[in-house]
């Protein structure tokens, strides 16, 4: 994080964001930054992609499984497949600015 930048209100409170959402109708896959440790005990960054199926229950409110259905199996694996490509795309551009900045 920049030392100079004023962190927002959900920085403050915690609150993250994902990277991307990738959805198909009620399937979804989300990219997650997250912070950790490593066997070194250095502070390391690292993604993970949540997945789920959104449905309404029987007073209608919104709830989400990661059970799916016959008919699910295709979005799943389309929002999946995005997610991927998001996570290794962007993989490959931060190795091509780093090698940039070396070679500068």
């Amino acid at each position: 994080m920049d030392e100079h930048k004023i962190p927002s209100a959900d920085e403050v409170m915690g609150k993250k964001h994902p990277l991307a959402k990738f959805r198909a109708g009620s399937i979804s896959a989300t990219i997650w930054e997250n912070i950790g440790k490593n066997d070194k005990g250095e502070t390391v960054s690292y993604r993970t992609v949540s997945f789920g199926r959104g449905y309404k229950d029987a007073n209608g409110n919104w709830q989400t499984t990661t059970s799916l259905r016959l008919q699910d199996l295709p979005k799943a694996s389309l929002v999946l497949s995005k997610a991927y490509e998001y996570l290794v795309l962007d993989e490959d551009d931060q190795k091509d600015e780093q090698t940039t900045l070396v070679q500068s």
